[in-house]
């Protein structure tokens, strides 16, 4: 038996993709990332008498599933779900989806859903946990809290000069925090979400510049609250260099969250996607430490934004060795003895 795709909806970032899928007897929402692994489902509606117990031998067709009579709300079956009825709601961070049915909440796959852990997305006609889908019902004390934040965003993200009026409130921080600006540049590169960056010349108290991203803290990054960290982050780079060349620092890493669906954190190392001789700056550096508040450096708080505090992540080049190292030992093996100053 043919399934067919109801429904597909990718979400703003490029990074995850929902698809329903159905045959003639059940119906599924699958969460993907941009290779087609699946990294959450959840099973939707029967559309025939629910059997007595779980049909593994569809699962190996590769078909949907089939929710056995104990486990949904409608054991005698439902009618097929239409693409027109449905409509789709990403989070904020493009990691979690609320799909609708007539402007009725009908599932949610969160970021933590995970079929390998035995953790499906919720159903509203699901009954009881099984493999296939949780109860929705006794989610939503808190999942509805998260829908409605979604649904906020996206409404004043959309909203006619929000960028623009976000993108201010940002540059007057960095104003407030390393003096007057200097050139800017979006290294975006047509591609959402928008980051651009801000140069801030050499002070009468500081004789390097300091480039900041504006645009990452806009929005939280994937799997942060899973992990008790800061969920919105800007990255900060402190170079006595080409600020034009070090800004390729800022395109390589200011989407990264979103195009990866992960976060970026105090400790973090990434090393440089190309040769290492292309790395932006000179020193034989073959990729990053990124540090909150590291010693020397501008005090970069005081930034809210959504409700949460915005932390700046300051970038310092590393070695290959020094990579090792802190691979190895963590990176407070190598923070402590580094002098911020010298590396810029």
């Amino acid at each position: 038996m043919d399934t067919t795709v109801v429904l597909t909806s990718t979400n703003p970032y490029g990074s995850r993709t929902l698809t329903i899928e159905a045959d003639r007897t059940s119906s599924v929402a699958y969460l993907r990332d941009a290779k087609g692994i699946v990294h959450g489902a959840v099973w939707l509606a029967n559309h025939v008498p629910a059997p007595a117990e779980a049909d593994a031998g569809r699962a190996a067709a590769g078909l949907p599933p089939v929710m056995p009579e104990a486990h949904t709300a409608h054991p005698s079956g439902r009618p097929p779900l239409h693409a027109e009825s449905l409509s789709v709601l990403w989070f904020e961070e493009g990691d979690g989806v609320a799909l609708y049915e007539n402007d009725a909440l009908l599932a949610v796959i969160p970021a933590w859903a995970d079929l390998e852990r035995g953790m499906p997305g919720y159903a509203r006609d699901a009954v009881g946990e099984s493999p296939y889908a949780w109860p929705l019902g006794e989610a939503l004390e808190g999942l509805s809290p998260r829908v409605a934040k979604a649904r906020a965003y996206w409404q004043w993200r959309q909203a006619d000069g929000s960028w623009a009026t976000y993108q201010q409130f940002v540059l007057g921080h960095l104003d407030s925090r390393l003096g007057p600006p200097g050139r800017y540049w979006d290294v975006s590169g047509d591609r959402f979400p928008l980051v651009g960056v801000s140069e801030r010349p050499p002070t009468f108290t500081r004789d390097y510049t300091v480039l900041s991203t504006v645009g990452m803290s806009c929005q939280r990054m994937p799997a942060a609250e899973m992990y008790d960290t800061a969920c919105r982050v800007e990255l900060a780079l402190a170079t006595r260099q080409d600020p034009r060349t070090a800004a390729r620092l800022f395109a390589w890493l200011g989407q990264y969250p979103w195009r990866s669906v992960t976060w970026l954190g105090h400790g973090h190392t990434a090393r440089w996607f190309q040769n290492p001789v292309t790395f932006p700056l000179d020193g034989g550096h073959q990729g990053v430490l990124m540090l909150m508040d590291p010693p020397g450096l501008p005090d970069m708080s005081g930034f809210t934004f959504g409700g949460d505090a915005v932390r700046w992540l300051w970038l310092l080049p590393l070695t290959e060795s020094e990579l090792r190292l802190v691979a190895d030992h963590g990176h407070r093996a190598i923070s402590e003895r580094l002098a911020m100053t010298s590396r810029i």
